[in-house]
């Protein structure tokens, strides 16, 4: 059985800590170096009821994607949810480790499995790592479609093929023009707008779309008439965990370490309901 520094010294071949954003907060949280790992659990969100089942199953270490400490802290206290996260990790010894936005970037990555899940052919990286030779890494991905389909049969795909979610998908564009080149990108996606444009793809999937930078964009959209999908930023990103999960598998299996890989499917988006609106008058917001 591998030693907890032994499988992070892994992961980090994977997603280097030295490639996330510099507000970031990657890397091991909780955790003794010299533990035993036997089981590992892959989840978005490190919160409380995905610890709870790290714990029910016996797991050594919980790899997510989102950091439990993206700010400063002065307490662990469990008085508050993390914590009480980092306390049931401690007495349980539950290692946790964190991938975020190094993981984003990595080859592959988060928006890698973004576009397989929708049967995407990936064709580059939006926004290229400048300090990659091979162009393969950086954040987002470029893709392209086997044939042409409608942003609402797009969007029909993206509702089928990610989790589900309350949200579901929003389209904003016209939902009969054809689609042949997308941009994807895990997780929040509007600060890649010009990126987005430049590339001249037919639509953007992404998640947590704001009101004013989406209707700026669109209100261009006479230089790039493009479609939006706005997706549930959980639902983006849980396709990573299954490719993060094989990935630890292959070195694993390389290794000889017989390591048990677990995918969480616990629904961690904290949207629980959806209201469609009743009008069937476009025009029909309240005086």
């Amino acid at each position: 059985m591998p030693r907890l520094s032994e499988v992070i010294a892994a992961l980090e071949t994977l997603w280097p800590a030295e490639r996330a954003e510099s507000w970031d907060a990657v890397g091991t949280v909780a955790g003794d170096p010299d533990q035993q790992v036997t089981r590992v659990l892959f989840a978005v969100d490190p919160v409380q009821e995905i610890v709870d089942e790290a714990v029910k199953l016996g797991a050594d270490l919980l790899v997510t994607h989102h950091p439990l400490y993206l700010r400063g802290t002065t307490t662990v206290a469990a008085t508050h949810f993390k914590g009480r996260v980092v306390h049931t990790l401690i007495k349980n010894d539950i290692a946790l480790h964190v991938a975020h936005t190094n993981a984003d970037a990595a080859d592959p990555g988060v928006s890698d499995a973004l576009a397989a899940a929708l049967d995407l052919r990936v064709t580059g990286p939006l926004v290229p790592d400048p300090t990659d030779p091979e162009g393969r890494r950086g954040l987002g991905r470029l893709c392209a479609l086997d044939h042409p389909v409608t942003v609402r049969e797009f969007a029909a795909r993206a509702a089928e093929r990610l989790p589900a979610t309350a949200q579901g998908i929003r389209v904003a564009g016209d939902p009969e023009a054809l689609v042949r080149t997308v941009a994807v990108s895990g997780g929040s996606g509007d600060s890649l707008f010009d990126h987005v444009r430049a590339a001249g793809v037919d639509a953007f999937l992404t998640a947590d779309l704001r009101h004013h930078p989406a209707a700026e964009f669109l209100a261009d959209r006479a230089h790039s008439p493009l479609a939006l999908l706005d997706a549930a930023h959980w639902a983006t990103e849980w396709p990573w965990c299954e490719l993060a999960a094989s990935q630890l598998d292959e070195i694993s299996d390389r290794h000889g370490w017989d390591l048990r890989v677990h995918v969480s499917k616990t629904v961690t988006d904290p949207w629980t309901a959806h209201a469609a609106s009743t009008t069937s008058d476009p025009l029909g917001a309240p005086n």
